[in-house]
């Protein structure tokens, strides 16, 4: 699967914050928050839910990938996503393992699968 997502009973505003603390911990910070509804709504477009991209970096992993493959930037920055769907908050995001996959690099690999790892522990706090 490309993605990991959990459920929450937190709104997203609680979820956001919470997750944007968590992150903190891992030395990941939140470059940017995009709110999907709102941005929509600015170019006339209604979307029936609530949906936050947050881009988030670790200036330190960021280097290391783009050291070793400077492609690697077309992943970055990290995003995970809080939203709801059916009446429930989510977070999820796509795995750094699965995008890293796609150039077959082992050493790259190892890295992404640590800073999976630590994005997992981080949206599982979170709930």
């Amino acid at each position: 699967m490309f993605h990991y997502t959990v459920e929450t009973t937190k709104t997203p505003e609680q979820a956001v914050e919470a997750l944007t603390e968590n992150l903190k911990v891992e030395k990941f910070g939140v470059l940017w928050k995009l709110d999907m509804e709102e941005k929509l709504q600015e170019k006339g477009v209604e979307l029936d839910m609530t949906y936050q991209i947050l881009e988030v970096c670790n200036p330190v992993e960021a280097k290391r990938v783009l050291s070793e493959n400077a492609l690697i930037g077309y992943f970055l920055p990290c995003k995970l996503a809080v939203y709801v769907e059916n009446e429930t908050t989510k977070i999820g995001m796509p795995k750094p393992t699965a995008l890293i996959g796609l150039v077959e690099n082992e050493a790259l690999m190892n890295i992404a699968s640590d800073i999976e790892k630590r994005l997992i522990a981080c949206v599982d706090k979170s709930v």
